[in-house]
């Protein structure tokens, strides 16, 4: 099984924050430019929260309220619930779906060094099944005899 390390090695570190002040507004354009569906909230070098499309959704839209004038830090995501790099994709999963989360940050030793989705993880178990069926298949015609 994979681990997150592996997949951020893959897939890159990059990540795209903002600071708890950010109007909302201005965190969606962030987003819209950047083409990710959330932006991970640091104060200094901090992470203290997560703004997804999600809170937008829930936290603003809904409610009528004006995304030109919230800050992201009165809707976001907190606590931030992270993910270490050397679990499994198997807890990641586990773990995004207890939450209810889309986005996990990867930390290690409390610093930031990436972001995973629930999209790159179900990548990559998809990715090993097809591994793990292609050497059955193979396994299965090589034992096989032609009578």
């Amino acid at each position: 099984m994979q681990t997150i390390r592996q997949i951020l090695k893959k897939k890159g570190r990059k990540t795209w924050t903002i600071s708890p002040e950010t109007r909302v507004f201005d965190a969606l354009q962030v987003m819209a430019d950047k083409d990710v569906g959330a932006l991970l909230v640091v104060d200094g070098k901090t992470l203290v929260g997560v703004f997804s499309e999600r809170d937008y959704a829930r936290k603003v839209i809904l409610l009528g309220k004006s995304s030109k004038v919230m800050r992201v830090s009165e809707i976001m995501s907190s606590p931030p619930i992270f993910i270490e790099p050397d679990i499994t994709v198997e807890k990641g999963l586990a773990l995004m779906s207890a939450k209810h989360v889309r986005h996990l940050p990867v930390m290690e030793k409390k610093h930031l060094i990436g972001i995973v989705t629930i999209g790159d993880l179900v990548r990559s178990l998809i990715d090993e099944q097809k591994v793990v069926i292609d050497h059955l298949e193979k396994y299965i015609l090589s034992n096989t005899s032609i009578t």
